[in-house]
Order: C-alpha cells, then structure tokens, then sequence
C-alpha cells in the first residue's frame, strides 16, 4: 500500500472517530437529593448538578445531567422514590442525603440502612453511584447555614468531578470517553 493510501485510510478512520463520538449516547446520570440538589437559593441552573453537567463537557464529555432534588426530602423519601427518578438507561446516580434526616429526628443508623437500600437497588439494576455526605466547608453556606452559596454548589462539582470521571473510564472498559488532560 502507498503512503498516500495508509495516509487516506488514516485519515478516514479518524472522521469516522470524530463523527462516532459526536453521536455517541450521552452519559445519563441522575442527582438525587434535598434542597441542596435542587439548588435552593441558587435555582437549578446554579446548583450543583449543572455545574457539574458543564465540567464533564468542558473535559470533553458528552453528558447529561438530571437535577432530581426535592426540598425537604429526607432519605426515606428518597429511597420511597428512587426508581421512579432514576429512569432505565442512567448510568449513574449521585445521592446526596443532606442534613433533613437530623432535623426531622431520624436515627443515623435508619439513615445508613436508607442509603445503603438505595445503593442496593441502583447495583442491582446496573447503575453506578455516588454518595456524596462529605463534610462541606462552613463558607460555603449561606445566612442559614442549611442551604449553599454558588460557591458551595461549585464546590461539590468540582468535588464530585474525579469521581464521575473514574466510574466513566471503568464503564467504557479502558479509555475514557473523554479527552486526556
């Protein structure tokens, strides 16, 4: 074969590549929580879900994300509705429990079981997930101290980044489908 020939084949295959990528399904993945998924004070184009939908894009991956927070939910609520919010297809769930079980007096081991039942029911249906409970940093509450700034929604995001990154890679088997930095 001429090099022009292994040149055009090249070539041919990289289009191919890049037209096969911009086609690709998008990630599905699905946020699950309370008032602060939802994006109380900072609407939902504010909160977390959607920062976190625009930092996988601008590393190249094509996803979507579904703000699925209920002010007030509590993780018995949250368990009540997980199969009807995470759709067939998702292909991952962030579950961020939030503080309503402390003020409506739920028992931190009736929490646990909660979210571990959650947990059970996505790993049965194939779907990976995040429980992000983590420890958010007092600046980046707002006046009430229940509720987060747009920094604090920033935060969880780019928090929550490297972790959707790596149950993307492991879901695509070897390469992620995003761009190496």
């Amino acid at each position: 074969m001429t090099t022009f020939g292994r040149f055009s084949i090249a070539v041919a295959i990289g289009i191919l590549a890049t037209v096969s990528a911009a086609f690709a399904k998008p990630i599905r993945i699905v946020a699950v929580g309370a008032s602060n998924t939802q994006g109380w004070y900072v609407g939902k184009q504010g909160a977390y879900p959607a920062k976190l939908e625009a930092l996988l894009r601008e590393k190249g991956v094509n996803a979507n994300v579904v703000n699925a927070g209920i002010p007030f939910d509590t993780t018995a609520g949250m368990l009540k509705r997980i199969d009807s919010d995470v759709p067939k297809g998702t292909d991952i769930v962030i579950l961020q429990p939030g503080g309503n079980d402390r003020r409506f007096l739920v028992t931190k081991e009736q929490r646990a079981a909660n979210i571990a039942a959650m947990e059970r029911r996505l790993r049965d249906r194939a779907i990976k997930s995040v429980v992000y409970d983590d420890e958010i940093p007092p600046q980046y509450y707002a006046f009430d101290f229940i509720h987060l700034t747009a920094d604090g929604h920033a935060f969880i995001a780019s928090q929550l980044l490297p972790r959707v990154l790596a149950m993307i890679d492991r879901r695509a088997g070897v390469a992620s489908p995003r761009s190496r930095d």
